[in-house]
């Protein structure tokens, strides 16, 4: 197995201490450092957008329990300079950039491209892997204008924010490949009755629209005129890129424009995740070469201890206090699934429950900062995998 980290920089109260961020980034490059100094592949950290405290000041608050900062980095391109200053070999990844905010998708492509031909530079140039969503909180996306523009869009909106996702990811990848194209190159947008779970979403949308149609085409949400972005000359053997997105359609679309890896949670049923393999198998871009399983990361929650009733008391702890603090209230089912979703026990435990739950060529983004603070701790957790793992 391939196992990459995943750092969250998630500044919440943990059993009453919230760090303030120079702590919590420092913790987060001790981590970081560490992780390439034990050897993993790519350090993958959140990326978030505004504030989620200052969020819940307004109407429909998406975390209203929610204390503190669900993630403080908002800009994976400025850390990854600073990133790989610090370490040697390790390469650094986004998990997830929001391509439609600070800027969208052409802003992206753009900084994406200035990155690499920075990095190329470079004696030992090391991979950046962007992977690349539409966000994860509809408020970080609004002040770009990613909102309903009238009525019968809002009406659409649960089918019609895929579509708006489609554009981006079409203008941000023919960005990144070096394309001079202008809006009216992107395909359009057009919702259909074949869109809709059931005749009665379709006919509240046409209500809104004001009259019957057999399709209703969609205004572009990025309008320019013929784009070139620069630098001309970036190094792209040094990118890879994941998409964020569950829709098999979208992943498609993607790979028809660039190779494109795809996320996928330990969560995720064990059945989606192979039809998913399948699927890359014969869609993935052929200029990324043959699909491997390696191009579908997934994250997973780790909590090793020498001693196993620790680790999964750990666990218990750290899951009832971040569900709490996200909703509000405690699912005792919801914790157990959760628990048993992540590895948990002594490194004999965890050898034996990987052997079991993962495929020997899958590629792992362990996540040890879940709901901790102490960063000695943390630390400790990770040599104790590194050192004794042998999947």
């Amino acid at each position: 197995m391939k196992f990459d980290i995943f750092f969250s920089i998630c500044q919440t109260p943990v059993d009453g201490y919230t760090p303030d961020e120079k702590t919590m980034f420092q913790n987060f490059f001790s981590q970081a450092l560490l992780a390439d100094e034990l050897g993993a592949s790519t350090a993958w950290v959140a990326e978030t957008h505004l504030s989620c405290q200052i969020q819940k000041r307004n109407p429909q608050a998406v975390v209203p329990e929610f204390q503190g900062e669900i993630g403080l980095n908002t800009d994976l391109l400025q850390l990854a300079h600073v990133l790989f200053a610090k370490t040697k070999n390790i390469n650094i990844g986004s998990a997830i950039m929001n391509i439609q905010s600070n800027g969208g998708p052409i802003a992206h492509a753009e900084a994406i491209r200035m990155a690499l031909s920075l990095r190329g530079l470079e004696q030992n140039p090391r991979r950046l892997e962007i992977g690349f969503a539409s966000g994860r909180f509809p408020f970080s996306n609004i002040p770009y204008g990613i909102h309903p523009r009238n009525t019968w869009e809002e009406a659409a909106w649960p089918v019609l924010k895929g579509k708006i996702f489609q554009e981006a990811t079409e203008i941000f990848l023919r960005g990144i490949r070096g394309d001079i194209f202008a809006s009216k190159d992107i395909r359009e947008k057009i919702l259909a009755r074949s869109d809709f779970r059931s005749d009665q979403d379709w006919e509240k949308v046409l209500k809104a629209y004001g009259k019957n149609a057999d399709q209703i085409k969609i205004d572009p949400y990025w309008n320019f005129d013929q784009i070139g972005i620069i630098p001309f000359e970036a190094p792209l053997e040094h990118l890879r890129l994941t998409i964020g997105c569950h829709d098999l359609a979208t992943q498609i679309y993607a790979n028809t424009f660039y190779p494109c890896g795809v996320f996928n949670l330990s969560i995720t049923p064990t059945k989606q995740i192979e039809e998913t393999h399948q699927a890359m198998m014969k869609h993935y871009h052929k200029d990324g070469g043959p699909w491997s399983r390696d191009l579908m990361p997934r994250t997973v929650l780790v909590f090793i201890d020498k001693d196993r009733k620790k680790a999964r008391q750990k666990a218990q702890n750290a899951l009832e206090n971040y569900w709490k603090a996200l909703e509000g209230t405690l699912d005792p089912a919801k914790i157990q699934n959760a628990v048993d979703n992540a590895l948990v026990g002594d490194a004999e435990e965890i050898n034996d429950e990987m052997q079991k739950r993962f495929h020997k060529d899958d590629r792992l983004m362990l996540w040890f900062d879940f709901n901790n603070h102490n960063n000695d701790e943390v630390c400790e957790s990770m040599r104790l995998f590194f050192e004794n793992i042998n999947a």
